[in-house]
């Protein structure tokens, strides 16, 4: 029934096998460390990446149907690090879930997936939602019943304290023992991942039987990094990935965490790498968007939702500069640049996350926006930039044998866009070719009728 619903809100079919593909003439990017390939060959059997090489040393063999790339730029299909799939820019959260969350998992959470496959977000982690929407939509994702991206899921959070309005998804986790019930739970329901938010809150001992639980399970913890203990807590239970830049609008990070976090990444090698989601780029612009309102009409971000959630998300963000949850931002802005800064001199290993979904936060844009911030902001590296959206986002949930770069043997999940994206990153806010699992989803700029 889910896939009906959906189905007529959008007017698609169900994806079709996945051709023998060869795209032929493009720069590839491949996601590594090597130089561009020129002029690039990249052939595609039944979803998967079979060679890859150059119009000189790599003949089409006969039976793939070829597409010219030539004049467009090849890179691994992108990973959203950090999503909610059940928020889709409403700005009343308390409004929103108990208007519409009996729709979260048969349209919302949805049209989310589809906005992030079509921006060319092939891979995306979503940080907090209902255990059976997460489990659920993950299912019609991976059965091809819905388009969506490869998701990795955490379902509710846990935390020390929850109000009632929230239990739907998050949790309370109050003892070790209700600790290693849940992540039990979460593992038994297919999620990957633990979020944990307001961890310092928590006993010591509650909060490292979390980690400890879910790194015995083979899942990664992810953790808030919005307040100073958060952070100390979060090394000291062996946290994996922090999310956020946090800190209100403190200039930057106290010493001792600096310290702190430099002395985990020099053991990186024998503990593993300690990774970080800075979502930043929507506190930066936010004074922009009150200027500018005009990023917030586009339709994009409409697509697969009834007309009533669009009207109600419209009224909720008319007045972007009156809204409560923004309004400390302005005073935040100024601190961004150091803290990127700082976090970047601890050796942590950053990644392309925007907390999509949130207040004015598309999926449709937000990706492709946060990579913009860091190139043209920050001065990241352009190919830096790719990688912390491609191939350390796959290194980070333990999948870098099968995603994260273009290579022989890996999934092919491959986007293009027209143009120089190294010169020019914003134009990945015009994707132009989305292949997942050697399925196309988007070519020429066109969505494909035959799989949407």
């Amino acid at each position: 029934m889910r896939g009906i619903i959906f189905c007529i809100l959008i007017a698609c079919a169900w994806p079709v096998q996945a051709e023998k593909i060869a795209l032929v003439g493009g720069r590839l990017i491949d996601g590594t460390v090597a130089e561009p390939i020129l002029r690039s060959v990249v052939l595609i059997e039944d979803g998967i990446i079979q060679q890859v090489g150059t119009v000189d040393t790599l003949p089409v063999p006969e039976g793939y149907r070829e597409i010219n790339m030539g004049g467009h730029d090849l890179l691994p299909g992108l990973w959203e690090n950090h999503a909610h799939l059940m928020l889709v820019g409403h700005a009343d959260y308390p409004h929103w879930n108990a208007t519409y969350s009996d729709r979260f998992e048969s349209e919302i959470m949805p049209a989310a997936a589809l906005q992030l496959l079509l921006a060319g977000v092939t891979s995306a982690r979503d940080l907090g939602a209902p255990l059976a929407a997460s489990r659920n939509v993950k299912h019609a994702i991976n059965s091809g019943q819905i388009p969506g991206p490869h998701l990795y899921t955490s379902g509710p959070f846990l935390q020390h304290k929850v109000d009632d309005w929230q239990r739907g998804y998050r949790w309370e986790v109050r003892s070790v023992a209700e600790a290693q019930a849940r992540v039990q739970e979460l593992y038994e329901a297919g999620m990957e991942m633990v979020k944990l938010i307001d961890h310092d809150d928590m006993e010591l001992e509650v909060a490292q039987a979390i980690v400890d639980e879910a790194h015995k399970r083979g899942m990664k913890v992810v953790g808030h990094a919005h307040k100073p203990d958060e952070i100390r807590v979060g090394l000291e239970i062996g946290i994996d990935n922090f999310e956020h830049t946090g800190l209100t609008t403190a200039p930057g990070y106290p010493q001792d965490i600096l310290d702190a976090l430099i002395e985990r990444t020099a053991t990186g090698i024998f503990h593993g790498l300690l990774f970080w989601t800075p979502t930043v780029e929507g506190l930066w612009n936010f004074t922009d968007t009150v200027k500018n309102p005009t990023r917030l009409d586009d339709p994009c971000w409409e697509m697969g939702l009834s007309n009533d959630i669009i009207a109600d998300i419209r009224q909720s963000i008319a007045q972007p500069s009156q809204l409560g949850y923004m309004q400390l931002t302005p005073l935040r802005r100024s601190t961004l640049r150091n803290k990127i800064a700082q976090l970047k001199e601890t050796g942590v290993v950053m990644l392309i996350g925007t907390d999509s979904g949130i207040p004015m936060k598309f999926h449709c844009q937000s990706t492709w926006q946060e990579m913009a911030w860091w190139v043209d902001v920050m001065e990241f590296d352009a190919i830096e930039t790719i990688r912390a959206a491609t191939y350390w986002p796959a290194v980070m949930m333990g999948v870098q044998d099968r995603f994260g770069s273009v290579q022989a043997g890996k999934v092919a999940d491959i986007i293009a866009v027209r143009g120089d994206v190294l010169r020019y990153i914003n134009l990945l806010q015009s994707v132009d070719f989305v292949m997942k699992d050697g399925t196309i989803y988007k070519e020429n700029g066109q969505i494909n009728p035959a799989v949407l």
